[in-house]
C-alpha cells in the first residue's frame, strides 16, 4: 500500500470505527403516487448533522416527482458544514428516491465525484471499488459513451458504460445493465459492484459479489406495525408518513427498521422494481468476477472506504 500520513490515518482509524464507515446506499420506490419523505432528520439522535461527522466525503439525494427529469441535491462535503444542503434535503416529494452517503474510495472531494450521478434522466449510486479505469474508459468510448464522465470516480465510469450500453440496446435499461456489468465482471479487477439505479418509473439494484450486503424490503401499506415508514441506520435516516397508506419497496445497505420482511440479496442478484412495484430477480453475471480483488489489493484510501464488510 502507498505511504501517506492522511491515508494511513484513515485506514488505521477505520479499524477502530468499523461500523461508522463505508458508503451507504438507499433507494425507495413508492409506485405511481408521490409521497413526502424527510431524509436524514436534523433532530434525530443520528441525524444528518451527526452522520456527516462520520461520512466526510459527500452526501446526495435524487428524487423523481413525475416530471421525468430528477431533482438532485448533493455536496462534496460533510452535510453539517452546509446549512443550505441540510435544509433542502429535509423534505422532498416524489415516487422514486435514491440517496448516498460517500466515504471516498476513488476521486477527490468534488461535486463531480459526489453521488448520485445523473445521465440520460437516470440516477446511479455505487458502493465498491473497480480497478482498470483506463481500460474502462476505452470501453466507454468504444461503446459511444464519450463525454459522459466528468469526474474521476470508478462509480461514474461504471454508470457511463451502463448508459452507453442502454443507448446501444435501444433504451432497454435491463439489457444495458447486464451487458455493461458482464463486461466489467469478465475484464476488470473488481472488489464490489453494489449499486442502485433509478429511473422515473423503475429501480434496479445489484449485489455483486458477496463482499458487501444489500437488502430489500417489499413493504405493504402500513408495514409490519401499520404505521409510517421510519427507517434509520448510522448512515441514513428517513421518514415517510404517506407510506402508511401506500405500498413501497426499499433497498438499503442494511436493514433500517425492525420489519421482519427485510431480505438480504443473494450474491449476484440483480433486482428490478417496476412501476407497479412488482419485484423480480435475475442472476445474469458470472458466479464471481474473473479478477476478484482482496482488501490487500486496494490502496489505503480505498481500503478504508470499504469497511465494515471488507475482507
Amino acid at each position: 500500500m502507498p505511504d501517506g500520513i492522511d491515508g494511513l490515518a484513515r485506514f488505521a482509524g477505520c479499524q477502530e470505527r468499523m461500523a461508522d464507515l463505508m458508503c451507504r446506499l438507499f433507494g425507495l420506490h413508492a409506485g405511481t403516487e408521490p409521497v413526502k419523505a424527510t431524509f436524514w432528520l436534523l433532530k434525530a439522535p443520528d441525524s444528518l448533522a451527526v452522520q456527516s461527522h462520520r461520512a466526510p466525503d459527500g452526501t446526495g439525494i435524487g428524487v423523481f416527482n413525475g416530471q421525468g427529469t430528477p431533482t438532485v441535491s448533493k455536496q462534496p462535503m460533510a452535510a453539517w458544514q452546509d446549512a443550505d444542503f441540510a435544509c433542502s434535503a429535509r423534505t422532498l416529494e416524489g415516487t422514486n428516491f435514491l440517496a448516498h452517503v460517500r466515504y471516498a474510495s476513488t476521486g477527490g472531494h468534488t461535486l463531480e465525484n459526489t453521488h448520485p450521478f445523473e445521465q440520460d434522466g437516470r440516477l446511479f449510486a455505487h458502493n465498491g471499488v473497480v480497478h482498470g479505469l483506463a481500460e474502462l474508459d476505452a470501453r466507454i468510448a468504444e461503446c459511444g459513451g464519450a463525454g459522459l464522465v466528468y469526474g474521476q470516480t470508478d462509480s461514474e465510469r461504471m454508470f457511463a458504460l451502463v448508459t452507453a450500453e442502454v443507448r446501444r440496446n435501444g433504451g432497454d435499461v435491463g439489457a444495458g445493465v447486464v451487458t455493461a456489468l458482464r463486461w466489467i465482471a469478465v475484464n476488470l479487477p473488481v472488489y464490489s459492484l453494489n449499486f442502485i439505479l433509478a429511473t422515473d418509473t423503475e429501480l434496479w439494484a445489484l449485489r455483486y459479489p458477496e463482499t458487501h450486503e444489500l437488502h430489500v424490503l417489499e413493504r405493504c401499506a402500513g408495514g409490519c406495525d401499520g404505521g409510517e415508514l421510519q427507517v434509520g441506520s448510522q448512515r441514513i435516516q428517513a421518514r415517510c408518513r404517506d407510506l402508511a397508506e401506500q405500498d413501497s419497496v426499499v433497498v438499503a445497505s442494511e436493514p433500517m427498521d425492525a420489519d421482519p420482511s427485510w431480505r438480504l440479496l443473494v450474491p449476484g442478484e440483480l433486482l428490478h422494481v417496476d412501476e407497479g412495484l412488482q419485484v423480480t430477480s435475475s442472476f445474469p453475471l458470472p458466479a464471481a468476477p474473473a479478477h476478484l480483488l482482496a482488501l490487500t489489493d486496494l490502496d489505503v484510501t480505498a481500503a478504508a472506504s470499504q469497511y465494515p464488510h471488507a475482507s
